[in-house]
């Protein structure tokens, strides 16, 4: 067979195969084009507005503001204990009387030679006025008188010692002897705390020096009270800062009539220095930070948009919206995190959302 007559049998089975290859890839390629777009799915909310507070919080324990330990000045015998532990005292108040048998005597004596000396200044002042002696003989009669007068007031203040008082008004809070123990002089035998008022001392960093003054309110929340907040002021701020820590102390003073506050609890304190009123606001969880830009995501047209914020203050899990944000857009609160810009999303909260707007009070 000459090859005038395979030509046209190669050519019609080169043009066969080139069909079939043709239809076995155009499958494939339709495929590509035709593969579904994944939804990812986010809760949204729509900005809030309402006020908000810039508040500084720290910690520190209550503290009593005054607190005495009560010493005893003379040595003896404990004869009497007139207060318990709890007892509200005055100051100045008999809290436990020591014998004092021998101050007495040591009293009894000094006054007895105090009297006798008294006599013979008396009758050396009738013979000096007739100059029957001499003026130094007199002046020294005289320094003797004073100085047994001294004598005399000394031991008149030991023996008053004996009853040991209350230095302050406040609350007997631990009693340090019993009955019967002898004690010494400078050994502490009570002690007594003032509850009125309470104060914390809290120290600040200095940045926010600017930011704290006399009379703030303050928010104080103890464990023990079971959610009962306690509202005080801020009575001093430290004119210093205090170079090792970059702290200055504030004072802060608590009234609590009621006593349901004891010195050594732990307090969290909350001090609001600022507030903006009527601004816009998201929940903290939907602002994204990424190289030092702070940014949210917006819905439009089923996509999220990532846009660009400018926030200010925070507080309890809402922050400030100062530009960027309007009331009607659509943020992104659950699901933000890993998305992309121009990402396709499904609202699965999108009813919840719709009913709330439906039922949002309207001017």
């Amino acid at each position: 067979m000459s090859l005038n007559h395979l030509g046209p049998a190669v050519l019609a089975c080169a043009l066969l195969i080139s069909a079939c290859a043709q239809e076995g890839t155009e499958p494939d390629t339709t495929e590509a084009e035709e593969e579904e777009i994944v939804a990812i799915p986010v809760e949204i909310g729509k900005p809030t507005r309402g006020d908000i507070v810039a508040v500084y919080s720290g910690t520190a324990p209550i503290e009593a503001f005054a607190e005495a330990v009560v010493i005893a000045k003379v040595a003896g015998e404990v004869r009497e204990i007139l207060v318990e532990e709890g007892d509200d005292v005055e100051r100045g108040q008999v809290l436990a009387r020591l014998d004092g048998d021998r101050l007495r005597l040591e009293l009894d004596q000094s006054q007895a030679n105090l009297r006798k000396l008294q006599r013979d200044f008396e009758r050396n002042v009738d013979l000096k006025e007739k100059g029957l002696i001499s003026t130094g003989d007199f002046d020294k009669i005289r320094y003797d008188l004073d100085a047994l007068e001294a004598s005399y007031n000394l031991a008149k203040l030991e023996l008053d010692y004996t009853q040991i008082r209350a230095p302050i008004s406040g609350v007997v809070s631990d009693r340090l002897v019993r009955l019967g123990t002898t004690v010494s002089a400078n050994e502490s035998v009570f002690r007594v705390t003032s509850f009125d008022p309470l104060v914390a001392y809290l120290h600040v960093p200095e940045r926010e020096y600017r930011n704290i003054a006399e009379d703030q309110i303050v928010g104080i929340d103890i464990d023990a009270l079971q959610g009962q907040r306690i509202i005080a002021s801020v009575t001093r701020v430290s004119p210093i800062v205090d170079p090792q820590t970059g702290t200055f102390k504030i004072t802060i003073e608590i009234s609590d009539e009621e006593r349901r506050i004891k010195p050594g609890m732990f307090g969290r304190i909350s001090i609001v220095y600022d507030r903006h009123v009527n601004v816009l606001q998201v929940p903290r969880s939907a602002i994204l930070e990424e190289s030092g830009e702070t940014s949210v995501f917006v819905i439009e047209d089923g996509k999220a948009m990532r846009r660009n914020v400018k926030t200010g203050y925070a507080n309890s899990g809402m922050i400030e919206i100062a530009e960027g944000l309007e009331d009607d857009d659509k943020v992104v609160t659950v699901g933000q995190v890993g998305l992309k810009d121009d990402a396709v999303v499904t609202i699965i909260n999108e009813a919840e959302e719709a009913q709330v707007s439906d039922n949002a009070p309207t001017d």
